[in-house]
């Protein structure tokens, strides 16, 4: 029997079987379009107008696999609400602006932020696999942080000469969107520098396209040593299926440590339901919870914000339900502060 061509299947008849194993094909036949998303989902026309305009300023950009976990027909899917753009997104609002966590302030190399004590950031790649609707870097000048090789090397002199540092994570955008070549080069010349300890990967690729795990990947994830933390980014716990889970144990297998940071939206997660189920599903995929972020006030993003009051009751309400060890922090990034800050 011939395999089904996943562009043409209705969502509710997808699975993972189906896409190609190759997750940069997959990538390629990402949905980009307002009016295709709405067709896969059966989704009303009258949301089209808005989602278009949104699309203008931020485009959309969702893997198939990822629309497979979403409900046909329910606008409020807490999947689809984290991508579909809204008429909301146009609307201006005080407070709300373009670099929240003021990152070009602490940005003294190109692909480079320096913003804590004793670790480094990397802007590896300068997109992603799923665009969020509630990016705080929906706005970042990916086209003026993203080095070429003898600029990667600039980059690398600067954290040998600062023995501060001992930590560098590799972000985004995604850095796992970059070749494998190209992160088995840098991961390497990581390794060469003695007061490194640890590498931290920041990804939500293996959520949204789960065979970017793959043994080219794990090769050279293994062959450093440094300790390596994989940071994944779910907010929900339908976004955890079995592919995800089976990934997360590779990991797991060539020695990184798998955490979790989630953000507090609404609509999305605002409820101690949906914590606690997220949290739960983590922990049961090998995964732990590790921060809850408020939202930073990125211009667009507004219509996803919960109240600090609302934020510290639901995570309260964790905290009587779950085991300590269940319950991620409760966060904000404020600029200029040496570290996360607690919310409460």
């Amino acid at each position: 029997m011939t395999p089904a061509d996943p562009l043409l299947l209705n969502t509710a008849e997808i699975t993972a079987d189906v896409y190609p194993a190759d997750w940069q094909q997959q990538l390629q036949q990402a949905v980009r379009t307002p009016a295709e998303l709405l067709r896969m989902l059966d989704l009303p026309e009258s949301l089209l107008a808005g989602a278009e305009a949104g699309a203008r300023q931020f485009a959309l950009k969702v893997p198939r696999s990822f629309v497979a976990k979403m409900r046909c027909g329910d606008v409020n899917d807490p999947l689809l609400r984290q991508v579909l753009p809204l008429t909301d997104e146009q609307l201006p609002v005080s407070g709300y602006v373009t670099d929240p966590l003021e990152e070009l302030d602490n940005n003294p190399l190109k692909g480079l932020i320096h913003k804590y004590r004793g670790r480094v950031l990397l802007t590896v790649a300068p997109a992603c696999a799923v665009n969020c609707r509630y990016c705080f870097r929906r706005h970042f000048p990916y086209q003026d942080n993203s080095p070429a090789r003898a600029e990667w090397q600039q980059v690398l002199e600067y954290i040998q000469a600062d023995t501060s540092v001992n930590e560098v994570i590799l972000s985004g955008g995604d850095p796992l969107l970059a070749p494998d070549r190209q992160l088995s080069w840098l991961v390497s010349a990581l390794n060469d520098i003695a007061h490194l300890k640890r590498l931290r990967i920041h990804t939500r690729l293996p959520v949204v396209i789960p065979q970017r795990v793959d043994a080219a990947l794990l090769g050279w994830l293994q062959a450093t040593r440094l300790q390596a933390v994989v940071v994944l980014h779910i907010n929900h716990a339908n976004e955890i299926d079995e592919q995800l889970v089976k990934k997360v144990s590779e990991l797991k297998a060539v020695g990184a440590t798998i955490l979790n940071q989630s953000v507090l939206l609404k609509g999305v997660n605002d409820s101690a339901v949906a914590l606690s189920a997220l949290s739960e599903a983590l922990f049961a995929a090998g995964i732990l919870p590790y921060y809850l972020h408020v939202l930073d006030k990125t211009a667009g993003t507004a219509h996803f914000d919960c109240s600090d009051a609302r934020a510290v009751e639901l995570h309260n309400e964790l905290l009587a339900s779950l085991p300590g060890f269940l319950v991620p922090k409760l966060v904000r990034e404020v600029p200029g502060k040496a570290s996360k800050t607690p919310v409460y």
